[in-house]
């Protein structure tokens, strides 16, 4: 049994909440003349949602392109392998919950690599566990193998040559795996609220360093 039929089993309430967060945040960052990078795309519940010129997924899961809608581009391949994109053509690229499976190693072979591809105007924005408050549920996903904070995530930006932008270490809470309803209204006032009661998935935007 994969992965994906024991931990990250399809769940609808996935569109919702990235419908939300596309409404009432993404929307208001990710320029829609731009081309937008999903790096671990899943199942594509991000880029899916994002209105851009140019919309691109990559995962190494090869039934991810299954799910994705018209007109997104998808590539099956590993996140350290963006030799396939042209250098600087990404404004938007974006990391959700990916980076916690992989060894830091390849964390910094990704930023390294992703700097080339980025445009003069192009960020990078992870959201994904903060250790720090999701320490108890951290590892009962037995494919996380690196832990970050999000001190330790803005660190490791800037020792790899990022300036973090904007740290949200209380983003989101930790998953939809709950009996609580998912509203977008919720959703948004969530995002809103200076108060993050559960909010265990941090968000960080950075820029490559000049």
């Amino acid at each position: 049994m994969s992965y994906h039929e024991s931990r990250l089993t399809p769940d609808p309430k996935r569109d919702v909440v990235w419908q939300a967060l596309w409404r009432f945040y993404f929307s208001h960052r990710v320029p829609s003349d731009g081309c937008v990078l999903d790096l671990g795309s899943g199942y594509g519940n991000f880029i899916n949602t994002v209105q851009a010129r140019r919309r691109i997924a990559l995962d190494n899961w090869p039934e991810f392109t299954r799910f994705l809608a018209p007109g997104v581009e998808s590539r099956v391949g590993t996140v350290t392998d963006l030799e396939f994109l042209e250098d600087g053509a990404v404004d938007f690229a974006f990391a959700s919950n990916i980076f916690e499976h992989i060894p830091q190693a390849d964390f910094g072979r990704v930023l390294a690599g992703l700097r080339r591809k980025l445009s003069s105007r192009g960020t990078l924005t992870i959201l994904q566990p903060n250790y720090r408050y999701a320490y108890r549920e951290y590892f009962d996903d037995y494919t996380h193998v690196t832990v970050y904070s999000h001190i330790g995530m803005a660190d490791f930006l800037k020792a790899n040559g990022y300036d973090p932008i904007e740290v949200s270490p209380r983003f989101l809470p930790l998953t939809v795996k709950s009996r609580m309803p998912v509203s977008p209204w919720l959703i948004g006032a969530y995002l809103a609220s200076p108060v993050k009661p559960l909010g265990k998935q941090m968000l960080i935007h950075a820029r490559p360093r000049q």
